[in-house]
C-alpha cells in the first residue's frame, strides 16, 4: 500500500535528517567522535563538562596543542618533524638551568636562539641537501635528547623563588579568568590558521605538500618554503618548551618525551594527510582537543594509566580509519 498524506511526509522528513546527519558524519567524523566521547563521559562524570575542568583540560595540553600546530606547517609540505620531543625538553633545560644565572629574560633568548639554530639545520639539510626528513629529525631528536640530558646531568634544577619571576606568568598566570598558556594556544592557532587562509605564503605550503615538481613551474620556491616550515616548527616547539619549563619551574631532561608522538596523532586525527597538501590548523586543533577530552575523561574515571594508553590508542586509529573512508567517499561522490 503507498505511503501518502502526512505519513509520507513523515517519512520523507526522517529520512531528510537521517541523510543530513550521515553526510555530516562523513564529512567531520573527528567532530562527531568529539561530540559522541563528550556525551557520553557526561553521562558518567556530569563533571567533565564544566567551565573549571574544560579550561584546565586546555591548560595541561596547550604546549601540545602549540608545538602540534608548528609540526602541522611541516606536514602540509609533505615532510615530517620528530626532533620536536627532545628539542621541547632541550628548551625547558636552557631556561631553567640559566635563569637564576642570566635572569630569566636571557635565558629565554638563548633557548629561542637555540631553536632558531635547530630549525636552521633541519631546514638546510632537509630543503636544500634533500634529506629524509624523517631520518634527519629523528637523528636530530637523538642529538638534542643527549645534549639535554648532559646539560641536566646534576639532576633537576629548580628555579630558587618561582613566584618572583615573570617567566612564572607564562604558564601559571590568568588573564580574564583563562589560563595564559589557553590565550597563547589560541593565538597561535589563530594566526597560523589566517597564514594558511588568506596569505601567499599558506598557498604555497599546500602547492609544495601536494605537487611540489608542479609548484616549482608555479614560480614557488619550495625549499624555501620547506626552509621556512621547519623555523616555524622549531619556534612553536621553544614556546611550548617555555610553557612547560614555566609550569614546573624545574628541569628535567626528559620533559618532552612523548611529546613528538602526541603531536602526530593530533595532526592526522584532525584529518591532515601524511602525504601533504591537504589539512590545516583548525582539524589540527580538533585532534588536540580529541586527545584532551579522551585523557581528562579516563583520568575523571579513575582508568588505570595503562587503559589510558589503549584507549588512546584504539580511538586514534578509529578516528584515522573514519577519516580515510571519509576521503574515499568524497572522491567517489
Amino acid at each position: 500500500m503507498p505511503i501518502t498524506g502526512a505519513k509520507a511526509a513523515r517519512t520523507g522528513g526522517d529520512q531528510g535528517v537521517w541523510g543530513r546527519l550521515t553526510r555530516l558524519f562523513w564529512r567531520y567524523p573527528v567532530i562527531v567522535l568529539l561530540i559522541v566521547l563528550l556525551c557520553s563521559t557526561a553521562i558518567v562524570t556530569p563533571a567533565v563538562l564544566s567551565v573549571g575542568n574544560i579550561l584546565l583540560m586546555l591548560r595541561q595540553y596547550s604546549a601540545l596543542g602549540i608545538m602540534a600546530i608548528g609540526v602541522t606547517f611541516v606536514v602540509l609540505c609533505g615532510r615530517l618533524d620528530v626532533s620536536i620531543g627532545s628539542l621541547s625538553s632541550l628548551m625547558v633545560v636552557i631556561t631553567i638551568t640559566l635563569h637564576d644565572m642570566l635572569g630569566p629574560s636571557v635565558s629565554v633568548l638563548v633557548a629561542l636562539a637555540t631553536a632558531v639554530l635547530i630549525g636552521a639545520i633541519n631546514g638546510y639539510l632537509i630543503a636544500y641537501l634533500r634529506l629524509s626528513s624523517l631520518v634527519t629529525t629523528l637523528g636530530m631528536f637523538a642529538a638534542l635528547q643527549g645534549v639535554a640530558n648532559v646539560i641536566g646531568i646534576n639532576g633537576n634544577q629548580v628555579v630558587a623563588q618561582p613566584d618572583q619571576s615573570w617567566l612564572s606568568f607564562v604558564g601559571r598566570g590568568f588573564v580574564l579568568g583563562v589560563p595564559s598558556p589557553v590565550w597563547m594556544f589560541s593565538i597561535v592557532a589563530a594566526v597560523s590558521a589566517w597564514v594558511m587562509a588568506w596569505t601567499n605564503f599558506g598557498r604555497a605550503i599546500l602547492a609544495v605538500g601536494g605537487n611540489e615538481k608542479a609548484s616549482l613551474y608555479s614560480s614557488i620556491d619550495a625549499p624555501a618554503i620547506i626552509f621556512a616550515s621547519f623555523m616555524i616548527s622549531a619556534i612553536c616547539t621553544w614556546l611550548g618548551g617555555l610553557i612547560m619549563a614555566s609550569r614546573t619551574m624545574q628541569a628535567q631532561a626528559d620533559s618532552g618525551s612523548g611529546m613528538e608522538i602526541l603531536a602526530l596523532s593530533a595532526i592526522f586525527l584532525g584529518g591532515t594527510s601524511l602525504g601533504g597538501g591537504i589539512g590545516g590548523m583548525g582539524r589540527t586543533v580538533i585532534g588536540v582537543i580529541v586527545l584532551a577530552c579522551l585523557s581528562n575523561a579516563l583520568i575523571l574515571i579513575g582508568a588505570p594509566i595503562q587503559a589510558q594508553w589503549l584507549a588512546s590508542g584504539c580511538i586514534i586509529v578509529l578516528a584515522v580509519w573514519l577519516d580515510s573512508i571519509s576521503r574515499k567517499r568524497n572522491q567517489l561522490a
